[in-house]
């Protein structure tokens, strides 16, 4: 057997080092630890700000109603485009636009950074609120109401203070290194977002709707 120089030695040495040094990633499904997760008493009685109540602020606040979407465009400063991105998912809008108030826009960014914060605290593999509906024109509404009858003409939607957030459907958000990460179940999102609104709207940051047939919160800010 050959004896090794120097040179040889320091070579062996240095890729062992550089072996022993690589961890192997850590590809384990990272599953929920939940704890601390307590919802409301009751989400009627908890979210029941009716549409009178919602309408008064979104008229103060907010902007005057417009007749189309091309006039959105024209509203620039007054209003504030919304997008999917690390807070929280916009989805396929169909009868509204991705457009509100300043405040308003502020107050959702709010609740999607609340909500993946409460995940983690809890114990919970993160997921993104959804959007479902934000700012609609007079032409919206009554396109929507051919379809749905209880489209309102007194919308709150029509002043960019409001927007509906789903208590359905969550946005899950994967690991960024490929790590499968274990689902949370719909409804235990839906009670970790009810205690986020709770918060808030205790806070009088805003005032919120359970409803029920929508499968939505319908939040207006404040």
């Amino acid at each position: 057997m050959k004896r090794l120089t120097g040179i040889a030695w320091a070579i062996t040495l240095g890729a062992a080092a550089v072996l022993g040094g690589c961890k192997q990633e850590d590809k384990s499904i990272k599953l929920n630890n939940p704890h601390n997760i307590r919802g409301v008493v009751s989400y009627k009685r908890s979210f029941g700000d009716l549409n009178d109540v919602q309408l008064a602020v979104a008229r103060r606040i907010g902007i005057r109603p417009i007749s189309s979407r091309e006039a959105a465009v024209n509203l620039d400063g007054d209003l504030k485009e919304i997008v999917s991105g690390e807070h929280y998912d916009v989805d396929s809008l169909t009868h509204s636009i991705p457009f509100l108030v300043p405040r308003a826009a502020a107050l959702l960014d709010t609740i999607g950074i609340n909500f993946l914060d409460s995940l983690e605290n809890k114990g919970l593999n993160p997921n993104k609120v959804i959007v479902t509906s934000v700012l609609r024109t007079k032409d919206d509404v009554k396109k929507l109401r051919r379809t749905n009858g209880n489209a309102s003409l007194n919308s709150c939607h029509f002043y960019g203070t409001t927007f509906d957030v789903s208590w359905k459907r969550f946005s899950k958000v994967e690991d960024p290194d490929g790590r499968p990460m274990q689902d949370v179940g719909a409804d235990t999102l839906k009670l970790v977002l009810s205690e986020v609104l709770r918060d808030l709207r205790e806070a009088e940051r805003c005032y919120v709707k359970y409803e029920l047939k929508q499968g939505c919160f319908h939040i207006t800010t404040r």
